[in-house]
């Protein structure tokens, strides 16, 4: 990876992305805890956080909590009486976002759930919860394919629907790979090219996180 990228990255970063104590405390927490550095970044939880003002969300359904740092940007946009809930499975690290969360005086309007999101995804469908106005998914990738169904029946119609890692450094056009989370990222674009309830594209990423990508849809 060209060192230019990271160098591109720290330049948007330092014109658009102020420094934050709660989410530089985030970041430390974090690693301290020996969680892997895979939280977007900090441009990338500001593009979310924009997204999310932009259409007026008031409920957020995140899968993949990790430390809870993409969750503060997108909890922040929330008006208040706004709801996030986020999903993870790892309960230390649920342990760690819940802190971070904390800190950032965010944990009136941020729920964690601690569980398998291929469990509590269909639950939240059971129980007919109201629809969420935005969902973010970035988890397991071979697990992509069934968090984006599922995300389409719990979003209202209009709303946004942003799945993170979606190129891998291009491996995503090996259809031969033996790798579940290139197999899962392909499963999910057959999908989601072929869904009519959504409206989307996939963009591709370059910077600190190396050669990646998002997608972003509109439910129609």
């Amino acid at each position: 990876m060209s060192a230019d990228y990271e160098a591109v990255d720290a330049f948007i970063a330092d014109h658009f992305v102020e420094d934050d104590p709660a989410l530089r405390a985030a970041l430390k927490e974090s690693a301290k805890a020996g969680l892997p550095p895979i939280q977007v970044a900090p441009h990338q939880g500001k593009l979310l956080m924009l997204l999310a003002q932009a259409i007026g969300a008031r409920r957020i359904l995140e899968i993949g909590t990790l430390g809870g740092y993409s969750a503060i940007w997108l909890a922040r946009a929330l008006p208040e009486g706004g709801r996030l809930v986020t999903l993870e499975a790892d309960p230390a690290f649920g342990e760690v976002a819940r802190a971070n969360i904390a800190r950032a005086g965010l944990a009136d309007r941020v729920e964690i759930k601690v569980a398998r999101a291929q469990d509590t995804m269909p639950e939240l469908i059971e129980a007919g919860v109201d629809p969420f106005d935005l969902i973010f998914i970035d988890a397991d990738k071979p697990s992509t394919p069934d968090y984006f169904l599922w995300a389409v029946k719990l979003a209202r119609r209009g709303a946004l629907i942003v799945v993170d890692n979606v190129v891998r450094e291009g491996r995503v056009l090996d259809a031969r790979s033996d790798r579940p989370h290139i197999q899962g990222l392909r499963r999910f674009y057959a999908l989601a090219a072929t869904d009519p309830r959504v409206s989307g594209t996939a963009l591709q990423t370059v910077g600190s996180k190396g050669h990646d990508g998002l997608a972003i849809f509109l439910v129609k």
